[in-house]
């Protein structure tokens, strides 16, 4: 697992100038043959389309962009709790290993999300994870949301309502804060919110992001 796992982290490296060579590295026969071994052909088949929804979208605007990536990633993998997934309370999982199990929960696929467009060439600044109460089922709940300008209402991105709505139609959503690379903000229903720092609740962020850039150098030593 921990080939597959630190190899695959080679996303990053794509998310800041992603090209079609960058990509062709990410997906190479040795990422291919590395997740079929851990996953089986089901993953490599994920794979393969979570390729070609990168590659394919490059040149589409950003609405575009998040409805295909919104649209890939709800279809694709079906939701799993950390517990029954990994054994875990609360995992994190890289895009890689939800693509790879085909499963996830609802910080899974608002990871998987984030990566995809940052790699797709959307603004990491009009991105962000938002923790938030979903009211239907009185439970925490994690989407993804989008802000095209500052002041505008954000989008969601959510695996529970599968449409792309602005954050004031999604009335069953109360939100808690959100954040992104950047760091923390507590969170309105319209707006940005006021930044936070140093908050330990974006501490599962950080570890995320951390463990990415420990194995950079040895994904890209595995991959050459």
């Amino acid at each position: 697992m921990k080939n597959v796992y630190t190899l695959l982290w080679l996303l990053l490296i794509i998310v800041a100038c992603p090209s079609s060579s960058q990509l062709d590295d990410f997906f190479s026969d040795s990422f291919y043959q590395k997740l079929t071994a851990t996953y089986g052909d089901s993953a490599k088949r994920r794979a393969q389309k979570w390729h070609d929804v990168m590659v394919d979208n490059q040149s589409d605007s950003d609405w575009s962009k998040i409805n295909k990536v919104n649209h890939f990633f709800n279809q694709i993998i079906t939701y799993q709790d950390d517990i029954n997934l990994w054994g875990k309370k609360d995992y994190w999982a890289s895009p890689v290993e939800t693509i790879g199990r085909g499963k996830g929960d609802c910080e899974d696929y608002a990871i998987a999300k984030y990566f995809t467009l940052t790699s797709l060439g959307v603004d990491p600044n009009k991105l962000r994870l938002m923790y938030v109460r979903q009211l239907t089922v009185n439970q925490p709940h994690m989407v993804l949301i989008y802000f095209e300008n500052p002041k505008d209402v954000p989008l969601v991105l959510d695996n529970f309502n599968p449409k792309v709505l602005p954050a004031s139609k999604r009335r069953d959503l109360k939100p808690i804060y959100s954040f992104n690379a950047q760091g923390l903000w507590m969170a309105k229903a319209r707006g940005l919110g006021r930044k936070v720092e140093n908050s330990k609740g974006v501490s599962a962020w950080n570890n995320l992001v951390q463990r990415i850039e420990d194995e950079e150098m040895h994904t890209l030593a595995t991959v050459n």
